[in-house]
């Protein structure tokens, strides 16, 4: 079965992470994306490092099943290669530096006219007004702006996360509207505007933090891998140095805990620990009670005894133990791809559905560039001139 955006086009400038990561989301619901890209470099992120068999990991990431144009935006051609993209184009997506598409005639003000139809998603750091507009935006920054270094790490030192998560956040929000704005297009046939931010997508995302510090409270404290506010909430270790994260949710679980993991039933009416906020208060008494208990056992015990007592636990995964992770492999999660190097291995789309999402090739660098022109209209002889004058 074609998946839901079969005869959909996506064209993109896109670059770096969030919006591939929108486009190669549509792409595996089936959408046609055109990946435009800079003339013999390309998206600078294919150089980001060489750790997928040659590849930069972010690119094989964010990058399959598209087609790569390459096309100089700023040629004195340019206009016409994307004048004939969007008169087929259902979507443009676009990131790249502030105010670059305006620039270019690209921005929704300029096309909608000529493309009554066309949804224009622009993905940016801080969005299109505001004092913030032409800030340059790494996820990094973002982390910062958006107030999640503030809660993120030990009581010594801020870290950030281990992956790109303000450009995943604005990837999944300009995904998800971009859906929404295809839905909508059905009942009114016109195009509309779409105006993702990285900052506004983070503190979404941090909206709990936000409410925990309302009215000038104090905000959640950096507690590392351990939850703020719950306890006991985060990673133990048991007698062979390995690592289990555990976590207890309300009252119930917390008797269950201490009846048939501690063993200690007496703990459950113990003040101290009486109640979440009071386990809370006093986590470190109740973690030097908890790692005695735990120093007789090897995680594989650890383990048994939290599944009996039917609390909530895992162990601590590292990449090498996610790739042979048995639950993805009991659930056929893993795909194969093609790409300039040649195959490797592509985790599929969460999301059961009545298709296979897509999984086609990741592109080298202008690929489809030739195909793509001849495909709209443009002559061999034209084709050799943009070549020749560095237009593509």
């Amino acid at each position: 079965m074609k998946g839901p955006l079969d005869g959909v086009t996506i064209v993109s400038l896109e670059q770096a992470i969030a919006a591939p990561f929108a486009t190669r989301q549509l792409a595996d619901l089936g959408a046609r994306v055109i990946k435009i890209e800079r003339p013999g470099v390309g998206d600078f992120a294919r150089a980001y490092d060489d750790r997928a068999k040659g590849l930069s990991s972010h690119f094989a990431w964010t990058n399959r099943s598209k087609e790569s144009l390459t096309l100089n935006t700023k040629h004195e051609n340019a206009n016409a290669v994307l004048n004939a993209l969007l008169a087929k184009a259902d979507v443009l997506v676009q990131n790249l530096a502030p105010g670059a598409t305006a620039r270019i005639g690209l921005d929704f003000e300029s096309l909608k006219d000529r493309f009554p139809g066309l949804i224009v998603c622009d993905i940016s750091g801080y969005g299109e007004n505001g004092p913030y507009t032409e800030k340059k935006a790494y996820d990094l920054l973002v982390q910062a702006e958006s107030g999640f270094l503030s809660v993120t790490g030990t009581n010594d030192e801020m870290v950030k996360a281990g992956c790109s998560i303000a450009d995943i956040a604005a990837g999944m929000y300009a995904y998800s509207n971009i859906l929404a704005a295809l839905i909508q297009r059905r009942r009114t046939c016109r195009g509309v505007r779409i105006d993702v931010s990285m900052l506004e997508s983070m503190v979404e995302w941090m909206s709990f933090p936000l409410y925990y510090a309302y009215d000038g409270a104090s905000p959640p404290p950096r507690a590392g891998a351990s939850h703020a506010t719950i306890y006991p909430y985060g990673p133990f270790t048991a007698n062979d140095g390995k690592t289990v994260i555990l976590g207890l949710q309300n009252e119930r679980e917390w008797a269950k805990f201490c009846q048939v993991v501690l063993q200690a039933p007496d703990l459950v009416a113990d003040e101290r620990f009486a109640t979440n906020a009071s386990r809370s208060k006093n986590r470190d008494e109740l973690r030097s009670i908890i790692d005695q208990v735990f120093a007789d056992m090897d995680s594989n015990q650890l383990v048994a005894r939290l599944d009996a007592a039917d609390i909530a636990n895992a162990r601590l995964n590292d990449m090498h133990g996610v790739w042979e992770h048995p639950q993805l492999k009991a659930r056929d999660r893993w795909r194969v791809v093609d790409s300039p190097n040649g195959e490797i291995p592509a985790l599929l789309p969460p999301g059961g559905t009545a298709f296979e999402q897509r999984m086609d090739p990741i592109p080298s660098v202008g690929q489809h560039t030739d195909s793509i022109l001849a495909e709209l209209g443009f002559n061999p002889a034209d084709v050799d001139n943009l070549r020749t004058t560095g237009g593509i």
